[in-house]
């Protein structure tokens, strides 16, 4: 069944839910009462928040629109404003930002906004039907939260598929009292696209839903046991680099063939990046700021000029491994928070990560080349700073093959590092399922829209927890976690989403200090929606 249609049919018997696909702790059976996002505790835990009593008010209107990808490429698709990446919002720390969506898409066809990785009141995160009741056609609602964390960030739907069609933004929350310094920003969304180019993005999961059957995927990875060449990215201890190839292999040249009776589906994406498979769908662009490469976006600069670029992936169903041509990057954030400063080559950048980086520019044109890792693809923009002609939209920098990082690799800055403490709970969330029968889930499980708050994953307020991911697939999977962020093993980078290699467990921590019903998840479109997603709730 359509998946947007499934959501619409559920809500209309749902007046407060959650979900989740995991045993609660404890042994007898029943589910306690949860804190409901719409609580007096969630209330009183958010009038805490530091305000400036500034509020930025914003109209979102979601709607049909033909998309200029560049180079005469059209499609057919959903956007913000008509546009894609839709308008940045930009608000200052402590600021209020009263969102108002209009959603003015077709007929019966139900939306949310999801505010990625702020940390904000549990009713306002956007998730039908765990936080609200989905946005009906023709239907407005207004989103009023306080955004109190500086950092990039970015805001998507939260119904069926919607988050691989053209409907995402980016969300600054600058920082008043910003430590680092520099001459300019730019803001750089990457995005793996289909959407009216070869199909919609509900015709791509209605195909892998199919699954493989009893097909012999043979070494592609595809639901089974993978290889993997990348350091521990789990543990406790962080220190290890593991998240750091200095052999500069291992992009992979997979991605170039499909079943033959598949139009999406991808066979032979192999990334030693990823540990093995690398993805699922066959895109047919990959998109910097909404451009194909042949026909970029430019970034125009002056040389010597030092820039802080705030990347984001908003893809479906690709990692990208991204560099800019001629230059070092200085990594100074992931998922908004600060991280002890990295120079690298490159980075590896998964669905729903985010990372901020410092570039002083040379003099010249530059591409930045976000290749969609395992999938012999890639997109590009540009940095001019003077004259010469624009590198081929093919174009391969060196700097791709040097010294690649992702968040295994990096420490938390000393600020945001979480102090020492007992861990009151621990849950083992273990990632299952496979392309066999494209039954994603957590713990055996799928999550289940039927019965929503049968088995949620148990915290209470104020405690100290561990989340033991366990990947016993044979694909990667970026875990995400709403209204929170985590700190990679006892001293990693604090994040909202990490990669989770096949075969490999990662253990975060954070704390229990925002209470309400959230969402855990595979951010990967299409494994969420299939199932590999669950619910954090705090009992009352």
């Amino acid at each position: 069944m359509n998946s947007i249609n499934r959501r619409s049919a559920l809500l209309a018997g749902l007046a407060v839910a959650g979900g989740g696909a995991l045993a609660a702790c404890g042994g007898s059976g029943s589910t306690p009462a949860l804190v409901s996002p719409d609580s007096k505790v969630v209330a009183t835990t958010d009038k805490k928040r530091k305000g400036t009593g500034k509020v930025r008010n914003v109209t979102l209107t979601a709607a049909p629109a033909m998309l200029d990808l560049g180079g005469k490429v059209m499609a057919k698709s959903w956007a913000f404003g008509g546009r894609t990446p839709g308008k940045e919002i930009r608000v200052s720390a402590g600021d209020t930002l009263a969102a108002e969506l209009s959603n003015q898409l077709p007929d019966r066809t139900t939306t949310s906004i999801h505010w990625h990785g702020i940390a904000l009141r549990a009713d306002m995160d956007g998730v039908p039907p765990a936080t609200q009741s989905a946005v009906r056609a023709g239907r407005n609602f207004t989103y009023r939260f306080l955004a109190d964390t500086p950092g990039t960030y970015f805001f998507h739907p939260h119904v069926g598929v919607q988050l691989d069609r053209g409907l995402h933004a980016p969300l600054i929350v600058e920082d008043p009292r910003e430590p680092l310094s520099y001459d300019d920003e730019w803001v750089v969304v990457l995005d793996d696209w289909v959407d009216g180019v070869t199909g919609t993005p509900d015709q791509v999961l209605a195909e892998l839903s199919q699954g493989m059957g009893g097909m012999d995927m043979g070494g592609s990875g595809h639901g089974g046991s993978s290889g993997h060449d990348m350091g521990d990215m789990g543990g406790m201890d962080m220190g290890d680099m593991g998240g750091m190839d200095m052999s500069g292999g291992g992009s992979g040249k997979g991605g170039e063939a499909s079943s033959g009776s598949m139009k999406f589906m991808l066979m032979g994406a192999r990334s030693t990046l990823l540990g093995g498979d690398a993805g699922d769908v066959k895109y047919p662009y990959h998109l910097v700021n909404g451009r194909v490469p042949a026909d970029p976006d430019v970034y125009t600069g002056k040389p010597g000029k030092r820039v802080r670029l705030r990347l984001v992936n908003a893809g479906g169903d690709t990692a990208y491994r991204v560099a800019l041509g001629g230059h070092k990057l200085t990594i100074t954030h992931t998922d908004g928070f600060p991280v002890a400063h990295q120079e690298v080559d490159a980075l590896l950048v998964g669905m729903g990560e985010r990372y901020d980086v410092l570039v002083t520019l040379a003099d010249g044109v530059f591409p930045l080349v976000a290749v969609a890792e395992g999938k012999n693809a890639s997109g590009m923009a540009l940095v001019r700073t003077g004259s010469g002609a624009a590198p081929k939209p093919s174009v391969r920098p060196k700097e791709l093959d040097g010294m690649i990082m992702n968040a295994a690799g990096l420490k938390a800055a000393d600020d945001v590092r979480l102090a020492t403490r007992r861990t009151d709970r621990v849950h083992r969330i273990e990632l299952t399922g496979g392309m066999a029968r494209y039954d994603w889930g957590i713990n055996g499980k799928r999550y289940d829209m039927k019965h929503p708050t049968a088995h949620p994953v148990l915290v209470e307020q104020g405690e100290r927890v561990r989340l033991d991911f366990v990947n016993k697939t044979g694909m990667w999977h970026p875990m995400h976690l709403h209204g929170h962020t985590y700190q990679l093993g006892t001293g990693g980078p604090r994040k909202d989403t990490t990669i989770v290699l096949p075969g490999r467990t990662v253990s975060v921590y954070f704390d229990a200090d925002n209470p309400g019903q959230w969402m855990l998840h595979c951010h990967n479109a299409y494994h969420g929606e299939a199932g590999m997603m669950a619910l954090l709730a705090y009992e009352a």
